[in-house]
């Protein structure tokens, strides 16, 4: 004999609820219980009550007001050194002329701070006008290039700048 199992073919019907007592689940309270705000209407999924120093709003961390939480820190666009080497040697590298390679996007503003760091190698001699890192700063001097602007980061050089002037 072969012992072949039938496949299902045949879906429940889900249960209606409230539908008088021939539907097997009708009748006075039809599965809500006895009594309360669950029997009688929907409640949403994060209704907690009325009670509102308990609620999830209350809970939640305060963001109302002025600027109560640090704002967002503005940290410069980087920059590697690898990518440099996509420009002629002898070029000027600034702002604009990594917009036009495509290092970086064109949606950016001119007011867009951007960082050279010393990641990758450099093989060509390029004039930078951006602020470098120190070993980027190396590794384009060692390729014959140059630095024309560098903006200080640190407290104590800005310090003892102006402790020379006096």
């Amino acid at each position: 004999m072969n012992n072949d199992i039938l496949i299902k073919t045949t879906q429940k019907r889900h249960k209606r609820i409230g539908r008088g007592h021939g539907s097997g689940r009708g009748g006075h309270t039809s599965t809500r219980g006895s009594k309360g705000q669950k029997a009688r209407e929907d409640i949403g999924l994060l209704f907690e009550g009325t009670k509102f120093k308990k609620s999830l709003i209350k809970r939640l961390p305060l963001y109302r007001g002025k600027r109560k939480f640090k704002p967002f820190r503005n940290a410069p666009l980087v920059v590697n050194l690898k990518y440099l080497n996509l420009f002629n040697s002898g070029d000027v590298v600034d702002l604009e002329a990594l917009q036009q390679k495509g290092i970086i996007d064109k949606k950016f503003p001119k007011s867009t701070e951007v960082k050279i760091l010393g990641d990758g190698g450099l093989i060509k001699s390029l004039i930078i006008k951006l602020p470098c890192s120190k070993k980027a700063a190396e590794k384009i001097q060692k390729a014959g290039g140059k630095i024309q602007n560098i903006k200080k980061t640190s407290s104590t050089e800005e310090k003892n700048s102006g402790e020379k002037e006096k």
